[in-house]
């Protein structure tokens, strides 16, 4: 079989031709090849539940108008089988049923077309349920095949680039989907439940801020101003709750970071952000855990699941530890002991880690707790305590002035939660910013500006709050045992071809 781009370009172009004379003849027939509507009244599933008691050899007097693509046509045409997003039915076409004006448009079908029939219910004697049809009607003629039957659609970027393909052919694609929005329903309905309301934040923002990350750029022509493209909601999202328009709000918001492309990142993604006054990180951790651990019930019907061979139980309570312990856990070093960037970076280099110049204590324990714990985080676990220098938008920790009250949650290794005690004080924040800025001005392309009016904001008062950001492109990944994050995004940010 020819599997080269410029094999598979001739065998389509072949292909299309001869369905292009196709289309040439249902014209001269006076056959609209794309009509505007059609009286479809069921669906397969539909059909096969109700009839799901029809004896092998029975016909019925219903009829029905079904409707869908044709995935396999066998004997010229006499067995079809049509597919729609519920499922297969097979259509049955004979000469005794149909007229001859439409058995000559049946000799002009393809797989691929989309097509109605009309006609009443049977059982072959072999079992299977069909339609027998009396009417054809074209509803959409396909001028490119699909893939080879036996072998489907398997280039992995031929897959991400034509989606629409790869959900034709792959129903495990279509029920990748199906989750992923049954998954964002029940996040809705589970923060519903607990009083939240749903909000809108901006896109489009004049500072980039709300997380550590470079931006992608875009430019206001009638402002003559550029802008940046949302890195994260939450500043506008704690100005919402400044003007106390909800003590809890949430926003299933896409992101944007100008930043490389793994199997588990995509510059463009989905993530549920919100925020509950009066309560601190801790409440964060309950929150996350029974969020997510609902839904994987909600939508599997299970908190214990596989993930590529790994058995995760996401049954609350997870474990937690802090950053700190965890490091010592692993290394036997505690790093709390040093209190110098230089101290910690000697420490890291013993290790085999060289830390770029110019990291702080912050940025170095980040770095080998990447290294070096990270991939042993495998079960569900909160992370707690994280330095202030990396964490300019969480309260100081209450226990110790180096820490800030921050968490991340992992699972299979991965960050799938960011969350606070959230920074209510003004003062505070204005040092964050400026820390942050002198970052950015030496060259942290991630560091965030000074956004005065948020300060301002904060200098009308926000009260004290639990903030939380939940990749949502990861919890699918998740539960839809999807190796990467291009799996579960419908059109993944794909390089075009030369």
């Amino acid at each position: 079989m020819e599997t080269t781009d410029t094999a598979q370009h001739g065998n389509h172009s072949s292909v299309r031709d001869t369905r292009i004379q196709k289309l040439t003849d249902l014209i001269d027939k006076g056959i609209n090849p794309y009509p505007y509507v059609y009286n479809k009244n069921t669906s397969a599933a539909e059909l096969q539940k109700k009839y799901a008691g029809l004896t092998n050899g029975e016909e019925t007097e219903h009829s029905y108008n079904v409707a869908g693509r044709i995935m396999a046509m066998r004997n010229s045409g006499m067995f079809i089988d049509l597919t729609d997003p519920s499922g297969k039915i097979q259509i049955f076409c004979h000469k005794e049923n149909l007229s001859e004006e439409q058995m000559s448009l049946l000799k002009l079908l393809d797989v691929g077309d989309i097509a109605g029939f009309s006609g009443t219910v049977r059982r072959t004697p072999r079992g299977e349920l069909s339609i027998k049809a009396t009417k054809i009607k074209l509803l959409s003629k396909s001028l490119l095949p699909l893939p080879e039957k036996f072998h489907g659609l398997t280039d992995v970027d031929i897959r991400y680039r034509q989606r629409y393909v790869d959900m034709i052919v792959n129903e495990e694609v279509r029920d990748t989907f199906r989750k992923r929005s049954l998954i964002i329903q029940k996040i809705r309905e589970f923060l519903t439940k607990q009083g939240f309301l749903e909000v809108e934040t901006p896109m489009l923002h004049t500072i980039a801020g709300g997380a550590a990350a470079k931006p992608f750029t875009t430019h206001h022509n009638a402002h003559c101003m550029d802008m940046f493209l949302r890195i994260a909601p939450e500043l506008h999202l704690k100005r919402l709750l400044v003007g106390g328009l909800n003590e809890k709000i949430f926003e299933i918001n896409r992101s944007f970071r100008n930043e490389g492309i793994s199997p588990r990142h995509n510059p463009e993604f989905t993530m549920l952000e919100l925020y509950q006054a009066y309560v601190d990180y801790n409440e964060m951790m309950v929150l996350v855990e029974n969020m997510v651990s609902s839904i994987a019930q909600d939508v599997l019907g299970t908190m214990v699941i596989e993930y590529q061979g790994k058995t995760l139980d996401l049954t609350p309570p997870w474990d937690r530890k802090t950053m700190l312990g965890s490091i010592k856990e692993v290394t036997g070093i505690d790093f709390d002991k040093y209190l110098t960037a230089e101290e910690a970076a000697a420490e890291a280099r013993r290790m085999g880690i060289e830390p770029e110049e110019g990291l702080n204590w912050g940025q170095i324990l980040e770095l080998i707790f990447e290294e070096k714990v990270e991939p042993k985080l495998i079960q569900p676990v909160h992370i707690i305590d994280y330095p202030r220098e990396i964490s300019p938008l969480a309260k100081v920790h209450r226990d110790n002035p180096r820490l800030t009250e921050r968490f991340e949650s992992r699972i299979n290794g991965w960050e799938v939660c960011n969350a606070f005690s959230e920074l209510t004080d003004p003062i505070d924040q204005r040092n964050r910013f400026e820390a942050q800025a002198k970052a950015k001005a030496a060259g942290d392309e991630e560091a965030c500006d000074i956004d005065e009016d948020f300060i301002c904001a904060l200098e009308h008062g926000m009260p004290p709050a639990g903030g939380l950001g939940v990749g949502i492109d990861r919890i699918v990944m998740l539960l839809t045992n999807s190796p990467s994050i291009r799996d579960v995004i419908a059109f993944p940010t794909m390089k075009p071809r030369q």
